[in-house]
Protein backbone atom coordinates (compact mmCIF):
# COMPACT_ATOMS: atom_id res chain seq x y z
CA UNK A 1 0.00 0.00 0.00
CA UNK A 2 1.04 3.67 -1.06
CA UNK A 3 1.40 5.69 2.23
CA UNK A 4 -0.37 8.62 1.96
CA UNK A 5 1.60 12.22 2.17
CA UNK A 6 -0.18 13.74 4.80
CA UNK A 7 2.47 16.84 5.92
CA UNK A 8 0.85 20.02 5.61
CA UNK A 9 1.42 22.36 2.27
CA UNK A 10 3.90 24.97 3.77
CA UNK A 11 2.13 28.46 3.18
CA UNK A 12 3.28 30.36 0.58
CA UNK A 13 5.16 33.84 0.91
CA UNK A 14 3.13 36.61 2.51
CA UNK A 15 1.94 39.53 0.07
CA UNK A 16 3.58 41.74 2.00
CA UNK A 17 6.98 40.56 0.81
CA UNK A 18 6.47 42.36 -1.85
CA UNK A 19 5.07 45.71 -1.26
CA UNK A 20 7.50 48.55 -0.99
CA UNK A 21 5.85 49.82 2.45
CA UNK A 22 7.84 48.75 5.47
CA UNK A 23 5.26 49.79 8.21
CA UNK A 24 2.38 52.19 8.92
CA UNK A 25 2.47 54.24 11.82
CA UNK A 26 1.75 57.40 13.44
CA UNK A 27 -0.15 58.35 10.30
CA UNK A 28 2.75 58.10 8.53
CA UNK A 29 3.89 55.28 5.55
CA UNK A 30 7.26 53.81 6.06
CA UNK A 31 8.95 52.63 2.63
CA UNK A 32 11.30 50.20 2.01
CA UNK A 33 14.01 52.35 1.65
CA UNK A 34 13.49 55.02 4.33
CA UNK A 35 11.26 57.66 2.66
CA UNK A 36 8.04 58.89 4.51
CA UNK A 37 4.47 59.00 2.92
CA UNK A 38 1.45 61.26 4.29
CA UNK A 39 -1.66 60.55 2.64
CA UNK A 40 -4.21 64.03 2.42
CA UNK A 41 -7.67 62.98 1.26
CA UNK A 42 -9.22 66.09 -0.01
CA UNK A 43 -12.23 67.66 -1.11
CA UNK A 44 -13.56 68.25 -4.47
CA UNK A 45 -15.35 71.09 -6.35
CA UNK A 46 -17.86 71.10 -9.59
CA UNK A 47 -15.16 73.11 -11.78
CA UNK A 48 -18.00 73.12 -14.62
CA UNK A 49 -20.81 74.89 -12.72
CA UNK A 50 -18.40 77.60 -11.66
CA UNK A 51 -18.05 81.12 -13.94
CA UNK A 52 -15.46 81.97 -16.21
CA UNK A 53 -14.00 84.32 -13.35
CA UNK A 54 -13.89 81.76 -10.63
CA UNK A 55 -12.20 78.61 -12.83
CA UNK A 56 -9.72 81.34 -13.66
CA UNK A 57 -9.27 81.83 -9.98
CA UNK A 58 -9.13 78.45 -9.30
CA UNK A 59 -6.55 77.71 -12.10
CA UNK A 60 -4.31 80.89 -10.70
CA UNK A 61 -4.65 79.20 -7.06
CA UNK A 62 -3.22 75.93 -9.04
CA UNK A 63 -0.95 77.77 -10.24
CA UNK A 64 0.35 78.92 -7.45
CA UNK A 65 0.06 75.87 -5.60
CA UNK A 66 2.68 74.58 -7.64
CA UNK A 67 4.93 76.84 -8.02
CA UNK A 68 5.42 77.14 -4.34
CA UNK A 69 6.56 73.25 -4.39
CA UNK A 70 10.24 72.53 -4.62
CA UNK A 71 9.50 68.94 -4.29
CA UNK A 72 7.14 66.61 -5.75
CA UNK A 73 4.02 65.28 -4.63
CA UNK A 74 1.72 62.85 -6.17
CA UNK A 75 -2.32 63.51 -6.94
CA UNK A 76 -4.13 60.30 -6.80
CA UNK A 77 -8.34 59.47 -7.42
CA UNK A 78 -9.77 56.47 -6.41
CA UNK A 79 -13.03 55.05 -8.00
CA UNK A 80 -14.84 52.89 -5.86
CA UNK A 81 -18.26 51.10 -5.59
CA UNK A 82 -20.33 53.23 -3.12
CA UNK A 83 -20.56 51.77 0.22
CA UNK A 84 -23.76 52.40 2.42
CA UNK A 85 -23.79 49.63 4.71
CA UNK A 86 -23.42 51.99 7.76
CA UNK A 87 -26.53 54.00 6.65
CA UNK A 88 -28.58 51.02 5.74
CA UNK A 89 -27.59 49.73 9.53
CA UNK A 90 -29.20 53.09 10.61
CA UNK A 91 -31.65 52.69 8.93
CA UNK A 92 -32.39 49.02 10.32
CA UNK A 93 -31.62 50.66 13.84
CA UNK A 94 -34.39 53.33 13.34
CA UNK A 95 -36.89 50.64 12.28
CA UNK A 96 -36.38 48.26 15.44
CA UNK A 97 -37.44 51.50 17.43
CA UNK A 98 -40.12 52.26 15.24
CA UNK A 99 -44.05 51.35 16.69
CA UNK A 100 -45.87 52.31 13.97
CA UNK A 101 -46.41 49.54 11.81
CA UNK A 102 -46.87 52.01 8.78
CA UNK A 103 -43.93 54.24 9.38
CA UNK A 104 -41.77 50.31 9.53
CA UNK A 105 -43.28 49.69 6.35
CA UNK A 106 -42.26 52.80 4.87
CA UNK A 107 -38.61 52.75 5.94
CA UNK A 108 -37.86 48.82 4.74
CA UNK A 109 -39.57 49.58 1.37
CA UNK A 110 -37.07 52.75 1.59
CA UNK A 111 -34.39 50.23 2.46
CA UNK A 112 -35.40 48.03 -0.52
CA UNK A 113 -34.99 50.88 -2.51
CA UNK A 114 -31.78 52.77 -1.84
CA UNK A 115 -30.33 48.97 -1.69
CA UNK A 116 -31.60 48.31 -5.82
CA UNK A 117 -30.38 51.61 -6.66
CA UNK A 118 -26.79 51.56 -5.68
CA UNK A 119 -26.90 47.67 -7.05
CA UNK A 120 -28.46 48.33 -10.63
CA UNK A 121 -26.55 51.96 -10.81
CA UNK A 122 -23.22 50.38 -10.21
CA UNK A 123 -22.87 54.12 -8.50
CA UNK A 124 -19.41 55.13 -7.93
CA UNK A 125 -17.65 57.20 -5.31
CA UNK A 126 -14.46 59.06 -6.22
CA UNK A 127 -12.05 60.27 -3.90
CA UNK A 128 -9.07 62.53 -4.41
CA UNK A 129 -5.93 62.23 -2.50
CA UNK A 130 -2.19 63.68 -2.59
CA UNK A 131 0.95 61.77 -1.48
CA UNK A 132 3.36 63.82 0.01
CA UNK A 133 7.01 62.32 0.52
CA UNK A 134 9.81 62.94 2.40
CA UNK A 135 13.08 61.26 1.61
CA UNK A 136 15.69 61.61 4.65
CA UNK A 137 18.76 60.50 2.46
CA UNK A 138 19.12 57.51 4.22
CA UNK A 139 22.04 55.96 1.59
CA UNK A 140 25.03 57.56 3.20
CA UNK A 141 26.96 54.46 4.48
CA UNK A 142 27.59 53.56 8.53
CA UNK A 143 31.45 53.03 9.35
CA UNK A 144 32.22 50.17 10.81
CA UNK A 145 32.58 51.39 14.15
CA UNK A 146 29.28 52.61 14.07
CA UNK A 147 27.94 49.23 13.35
CA UNK A 148 30.20 47.80 15.12
CA UNK A 149 28.85 49.59 18.69
CA UNK A 150 25.31 48.81 17.16
CA UNK A 151 25.53 45.12 17.09
CA UNK A 152 26.97 45.36 21.03
CA UNK A 153 24.54 47.72 21.99
CA UNK A 154 21.02 46.92 19.94
CA UNK A 155 18.89 49.10 22.38
CA UNK A 156 21.08 52.35 21.31
CA UNK A 157 20.29 51.52 17.54
CA UNK A 158 16.49 51.32 18.27
CA UNK A 159 16.72 54.44 20.15
CA UNK A 160 18.59 55.97 17.49
CA UNK A 161 16.50 54.59 14.57
CA UNK A 162 13.10 55.93 16.84
CA UNK A 163 15.08 60.00 16.86
CA UNK A 164 15.49 59.68 13.30
CA UNK A 165 12.03 58.28 12.50
CA UNK A 166 10.20 61.40 15.00
CA UNK A 167 12.94 63.89 13.51
CA UNK A 168 11.91 63.09 9.61
CA UNK A 169 8.38 62.80 10.84
CA UNK A 170 8.83 66.81 12.10
CA UNK A 171 10.24 67.68 8.63
CA UNK A 172 7.61 65.62 6.39
CA UNK A 173 4.68 67.34 8.29
CA UNK A 174 6.41 70.95 7.73
CA UNK A 175 5.58 69.73 3.97
CA UNK A 176 2.26 68.70 5.24
CA UNK A 177 1.60 71.95 6.54
CA UNK A 178 2.85 73.82 3.65
CA UNK A 179 0.65 71.76 1.30
CA UNK A 180 -2.67 71.95 3.13
CA UNK A 181 -2.43 75.76 3.19
CA UNK A 182 -1.95 75.90 -1.06
CA UNK A 183 -4.93 73.66 -0.97
CA UNK A 184 -7.27 76.21 1.45
CA UNK A 185 -6.11 78.72 -0.67
CA UNK A 186 -7.91 76.39 -3.85
CA UNK A 187 -11.33 76.99 -1.41
CA UNK A 188 -10.72 73.04 -0.95
CA UNK A 189 -10.67 71.22 2.52
CA UNK A 190 -8.34 68.49 3.02
CA UNK A 191 -7.59 65.43 5.67
CA UNK A 192 -4.41 63.84 6.96
CA UNK A 193 -5.64 59.63 6.73
CA UNK A 194 -4.63 58.05 10.03
CA UNK A 195 -2.96 54.91 10.68
CA UNK A 196 -6.69 53.00 10.34
CA UNK A 197 -7.58 54.64 7.19
CA UNK A 198 -4.46 53.98 5.55
CA UNK A 199 -4.19 51.05 6.38
CA UNK A 200 -8.26 50.06 4.95
CA UNK A 201 -7.15 52.64 1.52
CA UNK A 202 -3.99 50.39 0.91
CA UNK A 203 -6.20 46.83 1.44
CA UNK A 204 -8.78 48.52 -1.00
CA UNK A 205 -6.08 49.34 -4.07
CA UNK A 206 -3.99 45.97 -3.29
CA UNK A 207 -7.65 43.62 -2.94
CA UNK A 208 -10.37 45.47 -4.95
CA UNK A 209 -11.97 42.01 -5.57
CA UNK A 210 -12.54 41.49 -2.03
CA UNK A 211 -13.11 44.05 -0.42
CA UNK A 212 -16.57 44.35 -0.66
CA UNK A 213 -17.15 40.51 0.79
CA UNK A 214 -13.83 40.61 3.08
CA UNK A 215 -14.01 44.05 5.20
CA UNK A 216 -10.77 45.27 7.10
CA UNK A 217 -11.22 45.10 10.78
CA UNK A 218 -10.05 47.72 13.32
CA UNK A 219 -6.30 47.51 13.53
CA UNK A 220 -5.99 46.85 17.25
CA UNK A 221 -7.63 43.19 16.44
CA UNK A 222 -5.26 42.89 13.42
CA UNK A 223 -2.20 40.26 13.66
CA UNK A 224 0.11 41.40 11.66
CA UNK A 225 3.29 39.28 10.85
CA UNK A 226 6.50 40.87 11.68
Amino acid sequence: MSKKNTSKAKPGIPTQKFLDIAEIKEDVVVMKDGTLRVVLLVSSINFALKSVDEQNAVVQSYMQFLNMLDYPIQISIQSRRMNIDDYLAQLREQEKKLTNELLRRQILDYTDYIKQLVDLGDIMQKRFYVVIPYDPATAKQKGFFARFSEILTPAVAIRLSEKRFRDNKDALMLRVNQVTSGIQSMGLSSAVLDTQSLIELYYTVYNPNVYESQRMNDIDRLQIEQ
